[in-house]
């Protein structure tokens, strides 16, 4: 007699980057639903009176579209991270209570924020977003798809190396970090002169501006060798990244494969963004196909290292390609283009890509070391 395994009465107890990826999108709801940040001000209106003054007057389908797939993320990510923590019974309640919960919350919120309208509609739209993101979650287990991913992840992914979950996220994140323009092609980090210049209108008219070591930064394009370099680690990072977790060197090729593909599709997606859909391709020039192909060839080259030395090499050539890309201050066109983007019609969305094209390398950075320093108490004791 065969006996069939009912999956969804197992105990599932796995690591998850459900509950990584749910704060992560819980931040980029907090970003996109108060930005700008500013003239905060008691309006003499109460956090609730949106609530009470009924359906609004105007609104429109983008409204309603971007509001359900703003919460659908969320829904999916939470309803996953009870089922993965065996809270099946309750899994999709309290996804979308507490994806609702963000949403009163930040429409609340609003009503301190001159530039921002809190509205019913938004809170029903994001809620049936929030509903949507958890049933597909919660049908996807009960059809056995949960239980697929697991044993993918078996497969491919090395349970004994520490911050796999941590490493999927970033992983994740990688290609929305591309969609903002840089001026060198999968150049990340590129914050320097934003930093000082942030500093130097933060210190103005204070003693303290003395103490603001000169940046006298390049007001020349890259030389071509060190915008080819640049091209080069931009592409390796990501996948040493995921090389550190993937356990056989045939998967990692695959992986490579699939990095490369993302580098260029969302690097054009962004430059047509920026400058219009004629002109996708056009950072594809020469340097740039050479430093993609050198950064395929360092790839194809650690295949084989095992996971210290990508922790190593990840550390070394983060540290080389910020400092090389922060030698100088921005384009002035480049400028344009991210005051356009800053102030324009993508700030709601890619408005967040800006802050991760930033700040991802660091967050890599902090994952490694991390990892190394627990490796070292590990080894102490």
């Amino acid at each position: 007699m065969t006996i069939k395994r009912v999956s969804h009465l197992r105990k599932i107890d796995e690591p998850t980057s459900a509950w990584s990826l749910s704060i992560v999108y819980v931040l980029l709801i907090i970003y996109a639903s108060l930005y700008p940040f500013q003239d905060w001000r008691n309006q003499d209106l109460n956090p609730w009176d949106f609530f009470l003054a009924g359906w609004p007057h105007y609104w429109t389908g983008f409204d309603v579209v971007s509001n359900i797939l703003g919460y659908a993320p969320l829904g999916f990510f939470l309803t996953l991270g009870f089922v993965r923590t065996d809270r099946r019974s309750v899994a999709w309640i309290n996804g979308v209570g507490i994806a609702t919960l963000l949403s009163l919350f930040m429409e609340s919120i609003q009503s301190y924020l001159p530039a921002r309208v809190p509205s019913l509609a938004d809170l029903l739209f994001n809620s049936i977003g929030a509903m949507m993101g958890s049933t597909l979650s919660f049908a996807l287990e009960r059809a056995g798809f949960l239980e697929r991913w697991s044993l993918f992840r078996s497969r491919w992914l090395s349970a004994s190396t520490k911050g796999v979950n941590a490493s999927l996220v970033l992983i994740a994140l990688w290609p929305f970090s591309l969609l903002f323009p840089s001026e060198v092609p999968l150049g990340l980090g590129q914050i320097h002169a934003r930093v000082y210049f942030a500093l130097k209108e933060l210190l103005d008219k204070t003693p303290f501006l003395d103490w603001l070591p000169a940046f006298n930064y390049q007001t020349q394009p890259l030389a071509p060798s060190v915008e080819l370099v640049c091209v080069a680690l931009g592409l390796l990072t990501p996948f040493l990244l995921g090389a550190a977790v993937i356990q056989k060197a045939w998967q990692r090729l695959v992986f490579l494969g699939l990095v490369f593909i993302t580098a260029i599709l969302l690097t054009g997606l962004s430059t047509a963004l920026s400058f219009g859909p004629t002109h996708a391709w056009s950072w594809l020039t020469p340097l740039v196909y050479a430093g993609l192909i050198l950064g395929v060839f360092l790839s194809l080259v650690s295949l084989r290292l095992d996971t210290s030395s990508y922790d190593v090499f990840l550390i070394i050539i983060i540290t080389v390609q910020l400092f090389l890309i922060n030698q100088r201050g921005l384009d002035v066109y480049l400028a344009q283009t991210l005051k356009n983007w800053e102030q324009g019609k993508f700030i709601r969305f890619n408005g967040l890509a800006q802050w991760l094209g930033w700040v991802w390398p660091f967050a890599v950075l902090s994952l490694i070391f991390y990892k190394v320093i627990h490796g070292l108490k590990r080894k102490q004791i």
